[in-house]
């Protein structure tokens, strides 16, 4: 699968023109003023009454944000919690505060948001600002709320703050947007809570990957997108003719995944939060098509049998989970529990 022109800049090695130079320049300028007028309380960050996470990154693109985010979800429900998830709904078409259901659309949505509420079953509100989607998910009696993204969302205070790092990727070229993927500084990750590595089985971890709790995101197993079928072991298609799609931050991710269980597919990347039409997975047609669970939420509608999502969920080692359980479970005791 060829890289995007981006992809080629940004982590290839590809030198980037001087207008992209002077935007990403812009772009630090911005993000550091920005940091100084919450700092210096000039701009003043909305609290509410129960505890705040949010899980960022500092790059553009994903790094594994969301099954993150479904992973705090759950274990904060296994301690008796009742999490809202509060969310702008990147790529959404409606406007104002929305409550997403299970049969929402990522039309109206948003596509993490739509995964985010059909994998956990619990409250998620999308709102241009996420202080409004916050405030409505205590309103509605959740005693803490989840920011999948907002590290950059500085109006909206929070209580732990998570920076996922892709590991394989890195910080790539080091500058920012649009010259480089960088949001914020590196010297960003000093002022976190925890620091999260989304490190791959099988690929070394990029020089500049700072030192942090260690990730993989296992999946699989195949679901049928319809929901016709039981779901397969990836591996029962090792040999077979298909085509994969991935609309994420990184599809190489997703298309590595595949080939590690032994498949070899066709890759066909779309742009992070696509919305699919029936016309796009033409190419497909009669033939096994594999996609991200992100891309299922989009395409339930007009699934055919053939159709196939792999979820992830995420995995830390032993020591690692154990440290990540107790600064969460710090939030409410008031105490730090880390040496």
């Amino acid at each position: 699968m060829p890289e995007s022109r981006f992809d080629q800049i940004w982590y290839g090695g590809v030198r980037p023109s001087w207008l992209l130079r002077v935007l990403g320049w812009l772009w630090r300028c911005v993000a550091a003023l920005r940091s100084v007028l919450y700092q210096q309380r000039i701009l003043r960050a909305s609290r509410v009454t129960v505890p705040v996470i949010v899980i960022g990154n500092l790059t553009a693109g994903g790094t594994g944000k969301t099954p993150l985010t479904v992973y705090v979800a759950r274990f904060l429900q296994e301690l008796g919690h009742h999490p809202g998830i509060a969310s702008r709904g990147h790529g959404r078409s409606s406007t104002g505060l929305q409550w997403v259901r299970a049969d929402s659309t990522a039309a109206d949505v948003g596509d993490e948001p739509l995964l985010l509420q059909q994998r956990t079953g619990l409250p998620v509100c999308v709102a241009a600002r996420r202080i409004d989607a916050a405030r409505a998910l205590v309103a509605a009696g959740c005693d803490v709320v989840l920011c999948d993204d907002g590290l950059q969302h500085l109006a909206l205070a929070r209580d732990l703050e998570i920076c996922v790092v892709d590991g394989a990727r890195g910080f790539g070229n080091g500058l920012f947007v649009p010259a480089g993927p960088l949001r914020e500084p590196r010297s960003r990750l000093y002022s976190v809570d925890l620091v999260v590595i989304n490190a791959a089985a099988d690929a070394p971890l990029a020089a500049d990957v700072p030192t942090g709790l260690q990730m993989r995101l296992v999946g699989d197993l195949a679901w049928p997108v319809d929901g016709s079928q039981a779901p397969r072991p990836l591996t029962e298609f090792a040999g077979t003719e298909l085509h994969a799609v991935a609309a994420i931050g990184n599809p190489g991710r997703f298309f590595a995944q595949l080939r590690r269980a032994g498949l070899t597919p066709v890759e066909h990347a779309f742009g992070d939060h696509h919305q699919y039409s029936a016309a796009d997975l033409q190419f497909a047609q009669g033939q096994v098509l594999l996609m991200t669970e992100k891309d299922a939420v989009k395409c339930r509608r007009f699934a055919a049998p053939g159709h196939w999502y792999v979820p992830v969920e995420a995995t830390f080692e032993a020591a690692d989970t154990q440290r990540l359980r107790q600064r969460l479970m710090a939030l409410f005791t008031g105490r730090d529990l880390l040496p």
